[in-house]
């Protein structure tokens, strides 16, 4: 019997497609989620509470941190504004082209996470800490220094694109999440001290801006952590649905090839061409082939 081995390399397109369709669904998601501005404001403010009865309100001194230097507060928003949308795409990219039979495992755990994400915005819309009062003490950076980017005063959007974003969004906080995936892909797969180095630097660097930009309280960056830690333990079932959905509808998950030249015919010693023998010694070369 031939033996087959399967390739586990998914069709880019259908990858660029599904990732599409997630991302689509999760941003069409979030602006469907706002929820009554009070509601959030009052639930910015009990975070804010608990944090200081924790003693770990962080974001005062790093906003004000930011503020006063414009030589951290501007890079800040930057790092804010850009390097998820750059790092985490670039980084399923390398999976997919270096580490493809991990790839699926991955992809399945980043994109779990990002729904559980948006539940998480659905059941509690919290106002991030630059749309409180200003009588709490927090400077939005990214208003402050908007003239640097591309932002307006809507976060990270484009000037002119603020209605395309919730501003209540800030629990959990998927930057510090997809900062987390990032780091753990890097520290898992990678094979250099620089990438190990980014792996660690790269999620403690984000979740220090997205306080220090007012956009997220220490709780929302423990919140993006701990939903990435439930998508995580979530992956292996996923896969097994959509393994079960794909055999129900008739769908190719995996592709097969022999690894053996000839498909699975055998050849024997001195044969060039499967089922064709050179003449033995001694043979009549008028014999017909059928009797040899």
């Amino acid at each position: 019997m031939p033996r087959t081995a399967p390739l586990h390399r998914p069709r880019w397109w259908t990858e660029l497609l599904l990732i599409a369709v997630v991302y689509a669904a999760y941003s069409g998601g979030r602006l469907l989620a706002r929820g009554d501005v009070s509601t959030a404001v009052g639930h910015g403010l009990a975070i804010l509470r608990a944090e200081k009865a924790l003693l770990l309100n962080a974001e005062h001194p790093l906003n004000r941190l930011f503020t006063d230097v414009p030589a951290i507060g501007i890079p800040a928003d930057f790092v804010y504004a850009s390097l998820h949308y750059l790092v985490t795409p670039a980084l399923l990219v390398w999976l997919f082209r270096r580490r493809p039979l991990r790839y699926r495992a991955a992809r399945t755990w980043l994109m779990v996470s990002t729904l559980l994400g948006l539940v998480g915005f659905t059941l509690m819309p919290t106002c991030p800490p630059r749309l409180l009062d200003a009588g709490h003490g927090f400077v939005d950076t990214m208003a402050q220094y908007s003239s640097y980017g591309w932002w307006g005063t809507d976060a990270s959007a484009p000037r002119g694109l603020g209605a395309m974003t919730n501003q209540y969004a800030a629990m959990p906080s998927l930057h510090v999440g997809w900062a987390l995936w990032c780091g753990v892909m890097l520290w898992r797969h990678g094979r250099t001290p620089l990438l190990r180095a980014l792996a660690v630097g790269y999620p403690l660097l984000t979740t220090i801006v997205v306080m220090g930009t007012a956009n997220h309280y220490f709780l929302d960056a423990v919140a993006g952590a701990a939903v990435m830690g439930v998508g995580a333990l979530l992956t292996r079932p996923a896969m097994r649905f959509a393994d079960l959905v794909q055999k129900r509808f008739g769908f190719a998950a995996t592709v097969s090839r022999s690894p053996v030249v000839g498909g699975g015919c055998e050849t024997s010693a001195g044969e060039r061409i499967p089922g064709q023998r050179t003449p033995s010694a001694g043979a009549d070369d008028s014999t017909p082939a059928a009797a040899r």
